[in-house]
């Protein structure tokens, strides 16, 4: 029997769900929410679902697992709702912007032993998930230094900025948690700077739009982050890991893979516009991943703690900005 899920949230990853939903063959889309009603009509015109309540999916008996995809400031509410109600659930990154509201919620997670898996998509994504073999085959030796260069092409709206929590907590937090995965070893510590380069009312929203960060491991590993909300030339993602043996990198990936050369240079076509185009299939990916979990009974590839330690460092590097220092992960694990 397929897994039957509900959406709560139709936005735009409530979209991409539904979709990779549509097209996983254990699977089944029962109902949707959405407080904006045309965007829970579209999710169920294209899928049949049905529309229905936040407590009333909590309450089907026809609804084995939960999808999150609403604002963060309901994210914790609801992950607790639908973990008394004995549903699985996945939930977009972050828990919430605060540690000590994530632990609250992740103890109630942890009471109820209800499944509880966070929307970490880059860690599904093809080239990255080579990556993590090459590092675990142990082929480059032992991991010493990771880079990661995450890009957008375009700053999101102001309005967007001011409830995002802030870069460290809205985008870099990706990152934080590539570099736990790909590190293998808990951070100790945080060094970060953020300036405002690309838009000033990004500073006046209280933000960054450029920001470094540098992680290191309690054995010495390091971990350098780059981020800006401006890549003139497309969605830049890329990793690159440094082992005793040698180094493994994952480059961006272009709209085609073709390369052109003439007597005026090489040209290659463009990168991929933005992340829906970018992870794609790591999304549809991660779905089928939560999917099994859920027929199988067993624990998340992305627990909840992954989202809690993604966003103790991202506090970290809130703290590390505004105090020019670095900051150990214990000052901010409340």
């Amino acid at each position: 029997m397929a897994v039957r899920l509900a959406i709560l949230g139709a936005g735009r990853i409530g979209q991409v769900h539904a979709r990779a939903i549509a097209a996983n063959d254990t699977a089944e889309l029962v109902a949707v929410h959405d407080p904006v009603a045309a965007a829970a009509d579209a999710i169920q015109a294209a899928y049949g679902c049905e529309f229905r309540t936040v407590e009333a999916c909590a309450e089907a008996d026809d609804i084995d697992a939960v999808l999150i995809c609403t604002p963060t400031d309901l994210h914790a509410e609801q992950i607790e709702l639908l973990a008394r109600a004995g549903k699985a659930i996945f939930c977009e990154k972050p828990v919430d912007l605060s540690v000590k509201r994530v632990r609250a919620c992740l103890d109630v997670v942890e009471a109820e032993g209800a499944t509880l898996m966070i929307g970490f998509n880059r860690r599904f994504d093809k080239d990255f998930k080579a990556l993590k073999s090459v590092i675990a085959e142990g082929r480059i030796g032992n991991v010493e230094m990771v880079t990661i260069t995450s890009r957008d092409p375009g700053p999101p709206p102001i309005d967007y900025i001011r409830r995002s929590g802030g870069i460290f907590r809205d985008m870099t937090i990706h990152d934080f948690d590539m570099a736990r995965w790909l590190l293998d070893e808990e951070i100790e510590s945080v060094f970060a700077q953020g300036s405002v380069l690309v838009d000033p009312a990004i500073g006046e929203a209280g933000d960054f739009d450029s920001a470094n960060v540098l992680l290191k491991t309690g054995s010495g590993r390091q971990c350098v982050i780059s981020n800006s909300r401006r890549a003139a030339y497309g969605y830049d993602q890329r990793i690159e890991v440094l082992g005793s043996d040698g180094m493994a990198s994952a480059d961006n990936v272009h709209e085609a893979r073709v390369e052109t050369a003439t007597s005026d240079g090489y040209v290659r076509p463009p990168l991929q516009n933005f992340f829906m185009e970018r992870y794609e299939a790591a999304y549809a990916d991660e779905i089928s991943a939560f999917v099994q979990v859920v027929e199988s009974a067993t624990a998340p590839p992305v627990s909840g703690h992954d989202g809690l330690m993604a966003l103790v460092l991202a506090e970290a590097a809130n703290v590390s900005v505004a105090e020019s220092r670095t900051v150990a992960i214990d000052e901010v694990m409340e």
